[in-house]
């Protein structure tokens, strides 16, 4: 049987889910034999409550976006339906796992927590393994193994799955065909990396203010802090 993995990631409106923060946007991308299909999970989800500006700063998702999205419990089926008997994998997985299983049993319907519906690979974990002592945080990743992230702005649950498989196939050991849509790309240390092709014009990238970089500075080092001690 072909080895299925979905790479996830969320984001939420803060760091906590006991607080009341709850998700905002899930995304996944899927691997089937550690080679990307094209086949997608993305949502935004109204969270119910009001987001603060910090949180805004780092994530770009607004109160007024979300308003008229669905809650999750429209999209709960769906969602365990693509996941379910595959390996998740997600970045300081603890934290997404820790939300998703907050939302699952805010809904009282007995569906049990992630874990029930397929395992879990924390990529964090992975780096730290294979780089002890460095920064292992995605954009450090992604510099580390030549991976393109400069439209990586703001934090998004979908490109940031996209981005964060292709760090995963480069720290374990890459794969022969990980491009779609005719991108070239070029191999390091066996890995098959995304490159802008040739004559395409660069565009304006939009940098946050010093004062957001800040605010995302501090959002970081708090989820560190917290998942610490999980």
């Amino acid at each position: 049987m072909a080895a299925r993995q979905i790479v996830m990631d969320t984001e939420t409106t803060g760091i906590d889910p006991k607080s009341g923060h709850r998700i905002v946007e899930i995304g996944c991308v899927e691997m089937i034999d550690r080679k990307l299909t094209g086949n997608t999970f993305h949502v935004y989800i109204n969270p119910e409550r009001e987001m603060d500006a910090e949180v805004i700063a780092v994530h770009g998702i607004t109160n007024e976006f979300v308003k008229d999205k669905p809650l999750f419990s429209a999209v709960v089926d769906d969602f365990l339906a693509f996941v379910k008997d595959s390996e998740m994998i997600a970045h300081n997985a603890t934290f997404d796992v820790n939300f998703l299983n907050h939302e699952l049993k805010l809904l009282r319907r007995g569906l049990g927590k992630v874990e029930d519906y397929c395992t879990i690979t924390d990529s964090l974990e992975l780096a730290r393994k294979k780089h002890p002592g460095q920064k292992n945080n995605l954009d450090a990743l992604c510099k580390r193994y030549f991976i393109d992230n400069s439209s990586r702005v703001f934090h998004g649950a979908l490109l940031d799955s996209e981005i964060l498989a292709e760090v995963y196939l480069a720290m374990t050991g890459g794969q022969t065909s990980l491009l779609l849509g005719g991108i070239g790309g070029e191999d390091v240390d066996g890995s098959t990396i995304r490159r802008l092709p040739e004559g395409r014009p660069l565009t304006r990238v939009i940098r946050p203010t010093a004062e957001e970089m800040q605010l995302h500075r501090e959002k970081q080092e708090k989820i560190g802090q917290d998942s610490s001690l999980l």
